[in-house]
């Protein structure tokens, strides 16, 4: 037991030193390398001229939207997959990415002067979507497959009207692209403070809640033998769930995958108890989702690669594998 706590222990503090290492490297690295000495003169206050800004103004809040946009999604998935007790669900499965772009596109189509409005309109869309799934499912019992049944319609038919808005309003989807493929360029400081703020708290709830998502992960008949009252620990990991995807998607897009990788590799560095895994994601999400932006940004320099595209890239793979894996046992 101590051998495995110090390993787990080990395991964590190399997730921090490595997601720390990336950090650095992306303030470091991008179309104007700068020296350690030049960031860390710029984050001390002393930068001067083009470095400093480069740091202040555009490395800085894109290298901490981030490991915001991966704490969460990560934290997100692990309670998803946890409380639906699937291994394939993610985000989107409780509609997240279908009602922030919905959101993000009407604000685009009825506000077009007022970019500013989208992040706040995407949040908006993600929450409502994930209550209206969760209303959906709760009046035919919120069931585990009430609930994923919900997810699938609801998200088919915002998708529906996605496309629908997109026909009748043209320009505003040329103005959502951006946010439709998930990028952290253009991300400022003041549109970070709520979503991290959001992030950090529940984190931190879903800490708390770790036990009961545990319990929930074992299916409902065990979790009612001990007295836990599954419909209340569902909805309130679920509307965890939600602000922390919403949060994310508001600043950064639809950002695919990271809720879905994430928690697989975090499960098979230490287990699946649910107070590890929620740490361990939180690092590793941080972490995939800043060595995806950086290699966005130098892989095929001067010209940007998405952060949301390069995430779908890995992780349609590795949903295919996931898949079969599923079918098939461990044969893969």
């Amino acid at each position: 037991m101590e051998a495995a706590r110090r390993h787990k222990g080990l395991l964590m503090l190399a997730l921090l030193a490595g997601t720390a290492a990336a950090a650095l490297l992306s303030l470091c690295v991008g179309s104007v390398s700068l020296s350690l000495g030049e960031v860390a003169a710029a984050l001390l206050g002393r930068g001067q001229g083009v470095s400093g800004s480069i740091v202040l103004y555009a490395r800085l809040p894109r290298m901490l939207a981030a490991l915001v946009c991966g704490c969460a999604l990560a934290v997100g998935g692990v309670i998803i997959q946890g409380v639906l007790g699937n291994p394939l669900a993610g985000p989107n499965i409780i509609g997240v990415n279908a009602g922030a772009g919905l959101g993000a596109i009407l604000c685009s189509a009825l506000l077009p002067a007022s970019m500013t409005a989208v992040p706040a309109a995407a949040f908006a869309g993600a929450l409502c979507a994930c209550v209206l799934v969760y209303t959906l499912a709760r009046r035919t019992g919120a069931s585990r497959i009430t609930l994923v049944l919900a997810g699938v319609a609801i998200s088919s038919i915002l998708s529906a009207a996605i496309d629908a808005v997109s026909i009748l309003f043209p320009e505003a989807a040329l103005g959502a692209n951006a946010f439709m493929v998930g990028r952290l360029a253009g991300v400022t400081l003041e549109m970070l403070r709520l979503p991290a703020l959001l992030t950090v708290l529940a984190s931190g709830a879903a800490l708390a809640l770790s036990y009961e998502l545990d319990l929930l992960s074992l299916g409902d008949e065990v979790a009612q033998s001990v007295g836990l009252s599954t419909r209340l620990a569902r909805s309130a990991l679920l509307t965890l769930a939600a602000v922390l995807c919403g949060a994310a998607v508001s600043f950064a897009g639809l950002v695919g995958f990271v809720g879905l990788l994430v928690p697989h590799a975090a499960r098979f560095l230490v287990g699946t108890r649910h107070r590890d895994l929620l740490l361990a994601s939180m690092l590793l999400g941080a972490l995939l989702v800043t060595v995806c932006d950086l290699l966005g940004r130098v892989l095929f320099a001067p010209f940007e690669l998405p952060v949301g595209i390069l995430l779908s890239l890995l992780g349609g793979p590795f949903f295919l594998w996931l898949l079969f894996r599923q079918r098939g046992g461990r044969r893969l």
